[in-house]
């Protein structure tokens, strides 16, 4: 019997070794160097056992395994050859066991991932349990890796090269069943002790067990790489990775090379290529940016790192919402589903109910896809009281006005609602633009009132950004992002002002979109250039889907527009699509898109003529720093003004918010990713230019002289 704060490891009366991983001072079980070494020095003790038939890997956890410790991993790579090094003696200590002639069978009773799967591919059969909310799968390309505790080399290899690389480009997470019919796993057990049972009953029944790649007889599912199929599913996934990735992301590139390189090779010698091409992209600042601000960053934030420490938690268990429009419909769904119950209220009650329509199409959606049952569905939308009456909200613990975006109907809505809200309650209004120190003016309790700013739409969109008004308390910060995380969604804590961080630094995409079609850059360079970086759609595009309108709404009613030249710019193109071509947006049917009713969308041909569009006005260089600098300089303005706290809010605000591109890290890692002195040097060259728009704030040039990160200011802002 060995049992430490990593596994536990028992023999029964039958000779049957029992690996129990159970990190005890982990959150869950981590793939590690430390974990590895432990674990195959146990393995090989039980392989030396002349009285053990053979062993079960299992969980004493409730995940199997969630892969590698990215703690881990995100100091690593400074050293290449002690990288390889490294995963080189992994690999060994694995095929140690793969080739020990003991029976290994992971008996996976979790969730396993990354390199937990891969640790079940070195066991030599594999049985899961069915359990709905277990997910096997490759996840690492979504960090920037690929699969390197073998996963790359030995999944082609049982799965088929199709099947594997669908599993490791996309990341995919998938049941029980549809790894069994996949290849993935070999067995699924219906009930924890059918699990154990069914691992015992293997391992009797093949003492001499052979892996699929040691044996001289095993052929790859539909066709290796000389193969017609083969190579033709190859030629495909190459095709189809430079379209969707533009090789922004290398870490597709890496396992498409793993997979070639090494899928005729002897698997020892397969081994070395996935440990070189996993060293490789360990490297890249793709995949530490990724890292940092995909991985690291968002699971402290869906922990809730921003509230006030010394905050009591604030419970949320009754929730008003003010205003049924597609916003206010969307926070009642998201709220309900995490079990609170929701007043939704509207002008009246009919208006409320079809807000809750909303939620009753998702439910209805999600129970025809087997996503919930009927029961749960109608739990939910049970949760979820209409009203016209805003007597309704006494009760509630916390209210969020979604009306519409004008200051003297918020304003209305507050002092109606704050009439009857209980003093000690938190009062929140949901504006993507509106100062929260204007609204809270409308309040009786500013140091309660605060801005919870959500995406659309509400249950697809995982960011909230809270806004802290110049009154706003701490009580009121930490129910909102108590609130938030409670309902699943990943929050980050700003400071007021106009536009606050996300709507002020994504409408410099939209606007630098509009700008260069005014200069005469054809339409569809602009939007083309633009997805080619990463953006998930053109500037041109995400107006049309935001609507033009709006955007004059929202120009119109900031008091500085005829102060400010380039937004009474930005202004005039817009007038100009709306008043004098009667160009709206997408939901009118017509922008700088045309929306056929049966066919896909595409650019408005007369914007040619109307802009003069000029292949030669810039080149695609030229025109790709200013649509992606001009973000990341506002973004950068927003740090330094002090209306983001830190840089890995920027970053995640950024990513989450508006699709910045996570390889890059984020809009302010960007200025990192590209070269501090160039990006101040491409900045001072578009001032010349472009305009005063591009004018470089005093301190980044302070970082750039003192050879710093962009991450070095937030250090400095929190000693200041």
């Amino acid at each position: 019997m060995i049992k430490n704060e990593l596994l536990e490891y028992s023999i029964d009366a039958d000779g049957i070794a029992t690996i129990l991983i159970n990190q005890v001072n982990n959150p869950t079980n981590l793939f590690s160097t430390e974990f590895i070494k432990v674990y195959t020095d146990v393995a090989k003790q039980a392989i030396q056992d002349d009285t053990v038939k053979g062993v079960i890997v299992t969980s004493g956890q409730r995940m199997f395994m969630a892969g590698a410790d990215l703690r881990e991993l995100k100091s690593a790579g400074t050293d290449p050859k002690a990288q390889y090094d490294g995963m080189m003696e992994m690999h060994a200590n694995y095929r140690a066991i793969e080739t020990g002639g003991k029976p290994f069978v992971a008996a996976i009773n979790g969730t396993a991932l990354g390199g937990g799967l891969e640790l079940c591919l070195t066991c030599h059969h594999r049985i899961a349990l069915n359990n709905p909310k277990i997910k096997l799968g490759f996840p690492e390309v979504k960090v920037g890796l690929l699969p390197g505790g073998g996963g790359t080399v030995k999944a082609p290899r049982i799965m088929g090269i199709q099947n594997a690389l669908m599993y490791m480009l996309q990341g995919r997470e998938v049941k029980a069943d549809k790894a069994l019919k996949d290849g993935l796993i070999d067995a699924i057990a219906e009930t924890p002790e059918l699990l154990i049972s069914d691992a015992k009953a293997w391992i009797m029944a093949n003492p001499n067990p052979v892996q699929p790649w040691d044996n001289k007889k095993h052929r790859i599912p539909g066709g290796g790489l000389k193969t017609p199929n083969g190579a033709q599913t190859m030629m495909g996934s190459i095709s189809n990775v430079r379209k969707i990735t533009h090789g922004n992301y290398p870490a597709a590139q890496y396992i498409l090379s793993t997979v070639h390189d090494s899928l005729s090779l002897p698997i020892d010698r397969a081994l070395e290529v996935e440990a070189r091409y996993f060293t490789k992209v360990l490297g890249t600042k793709e995949a530490k940016n990724m890292i940092r601000t995909g991985f690291m960053g968002m699971q402290a934030a869906k922990k809730g790192k921003a509230r006030p420490k010394n905050e009591p938690k604030y419970e949320v268990k009754k929730l008003g919402i003010l205003g049924a429009g597609m916003m206010g419909a969307g926070i009642a769904y998201v709220s309900s589903k995490a079990g609170m119950n929701v007043v939704l209220k509207d002008v009246d009650k009919e208006g409320a109910e079809k807000g809750k329509d909303y939620s009753r199409k998702l439910c209805k959606k999600a129970v025809s896809k087997g996503r919930t049952t009927e029961e749960k569905a109608n739990a939910l939308l049970e949760r979820i009281h209409t009203t016209g009456d805003p007597n309704d909200m006494k009760a509630c613990d916390l209210v969020i006005e979604a009306v519409f975006e004008n200051p003297e109907l918020k304003a209305k809505v507050t002092a109606e609602t704050e009439a009857v809200l209980d003093p000690s309650k938190v009062y929140a209004s949901n504006t993507s633009t509106i100062p929260i120190t204007l609204l809270a003016k409308a309040s009786d309790r500013p140091d309660q009132f605060i801005g919870i700013h959500f995406f659309s739409p509400v249950d697809r969109m995982p960011l909230v950004e809270i806004i802290v008004g110049e009154k706003t308390g701490p009580k009121a910060i930490a129910a909102a992002v108590d609130y938030t995380v409670a309902i699943g969604k990943i929050p980050i804590v700003v400071n007021d002002s106009r536009g606050f961080y996300t709507s002020r630094s994504f409408s410099t995409y939209t606007s630098e979109g509009a700008y260069l079609l005014e200069e005469g850059v054809p339409a569809a360079m602009i939007e083309n250039v633009g997805k080619s970086k990463g953006m998930p759609v053109g500037p041109l595009a995400v107006t049309d889907e935001v609507s033009l309108t709006l955007g004059l709404h929202v120009m119109e009613s900031n008091p500085n527009l005829q102060n400010d030249p380039e937004m009474l710019r930005n202004y005039n193109i817009a007038k100009l699509m709306v008043e004098e071509y009667g160009r709206k947006g997408k939901k009118a049917g017509a922008g700088y898109y045309e929306y056929p009713e049966n066919g896909p969308k595409y650019l408005w041909p007369k914007l040619a003529s109307i802009f003069n569009s000029d292949l030669e006005t810039l080149d695609k260089e030229t025109v790709a720093k200013r649509i992606m600098h001009r973000q990341s300089l506002e973004a950068y303005r927003c740090l330094e003004e002090g209306v983001l706290n830190s840089v890995i809010d920027g970053d995640i605000g950024s990513v989450l918010g508006w699709g910045f591109p996570i390889y890059t890290g984020g809009a302010l890692s960007y200025i990192d990713f590209v070269g501090m002195n160039d990006f101040i040097a491409d900045c001072d060259d578009f001032a010349q230019k472009f305009g005063p728009r591009w004018q470089v704030p005093d301190s980044l040039r302070e970082l750039a002289a003192q050879g710093k990160s962009v991450h070095q200011f937030e250090r400095q802002v929190a000693v200041a």
